[in-house]
């Protein structure tokens, strides 16, 4: 029986007053590596979607919200990484962490509670997507924060637009044997397949949807072997490569959790819950080496699934792809049960 909330010890040691460190050393954060978008988004998005709120974490989301407004350029473009010292040590500019910025803005502008802090979301959303990215990864992240301000605010001119232009970004597969809009697997698989059903749905687009219900059906036929997820590793996947491949991540499994979870919210097809525990299981153990990937005492998730083992750091990234697997794994178990 899992407990409602995940514990949040080990999210909690990551972050800082600026925002949330990248790496780790085993459990100790890694200052020296500073910050980035991507992380701060990710966990942003974590800390929002938790039903039983505390102090503490309306704090962090405080912190990472400040972070990501602080981000963004007046043209759009918007810096990733900062050093230790709160100083950006990049130039802004256009990648996956714009596109997980809006998925996060859009996150946050819809949802209950304070208005300013909705207000202050949806300015600096409507702020970086006045830009377009050129790939499709980074658009889809984009579109999933799109799509959540249309599901509430259906007239948002700037959020349907960015919606269609990633409905029409994304191509039809070519290979009736390879059912995937790019030549081979990267990673954040399923969130591609994941904005597509959510684009369609909240535009109306009964097409789109299907093709992205379609495309995560693939995704977890070339993902599931046997009974677990064996997920796409760091080399990608093409056509014709089986077995199991590492280092696998747990981005993906956070992704995958994600996709079914969206499929099951437009489709109530419960065929849908069953990848979502598979996902979590992944964390206990249910994967390729039979490695746990969670710390369930402080709510840790380990770097990376390795042919004998596992990577002993405990990042930012794999931390927030467990614990957003958690919450998804828990909320759709109530579904299956009650």
């Amino acid at each position: 029986m899992m407990d409602p909330s995940p514990p949040y010890e080990h999210l909690r040691v990551l972050t800082d007053h600026n925002g949330i460190f990248e790496h780790a050393l085993l459990d100790a954060p890694r200052p020296d590596h500073g910050y980035c978008v991507d992380d701060v988004a990710r966990a942003l998005i974590v800390v929002a979607r938790e039903r039983q709120q505390t102090a503490e974490l309306r704090k962090m989301a405080s912190i990472y919200l400040r972070f990501l407004e602080s981000a963004v350029r007046s043209d759009g473009l918007a810096h990733n990484r900062m050093s230790a010292a709160g100083e950006w040590s990049d130039e802004p500019a256009m990648g996956d962490w714009w596109g997980r910025l809006l998925w996060a803005l859009g996150t946050i502008a819809v949802q209950r509670g304070d208005p300013w802090t909705r207000a202050r979301a949806l300015r600096t959303f409507r702020i970086a997507a006045r830009e377009r990215s050129t790939s499709l990864r980074t658009l889809a992240f984009a579109a999933l924060g799109a799509a959540e301000i249309v599901r509430v605010r259906s007239d948002d001119h700037i959020a349907r637009t960015l919606l269609r232009e990633f409905v029409a970004a994304v191509p039809a597969p070519t290979d009736r044997t390879w059912l995937w809009p790019e030549p081979r697997l990267a990673y954040g698989n399923a969130s591609i397949a994941e904005a597509l059903i959510a684009a369609g749905h909240v535009l109306g687009d009964a097409d789109a949807a299907a093709r992205g219900l379609r495309m995560l059906e693939f995704l977890l036929s070339v993902e599931t072997s046997d009974d677990r997820l064996s997920v796409t590793g760091t080399g990608g996947r093409g056509p014709g490569e089986s077995g199991p491949l590492f280092d696998q991540q747990p981005i993906e499994l956070a992704a995958l959790a994600d996709a079914c979870a969206r499929a099951y919210a437009v489709t109530a097809d419960t065929a849908w819950l069953a990848p979502i525990s598979l996902a979590w299981r992944w964390f206990t153990g249910l994967n390729d080496t039979g490695t746990a990937m969670f710390d369930e005492l402080t709510g840790a998730g380990f770097d990376g699934l390795e042919r004998d083992g596992r990577n002993e750091n405990r990042g930012a990234e794999s931390t927030l792809a467990a614990l957003s697997t958690y919450q998804q794994a828990y909320r759709h178990s109530e579904v299956n049960t009650g």
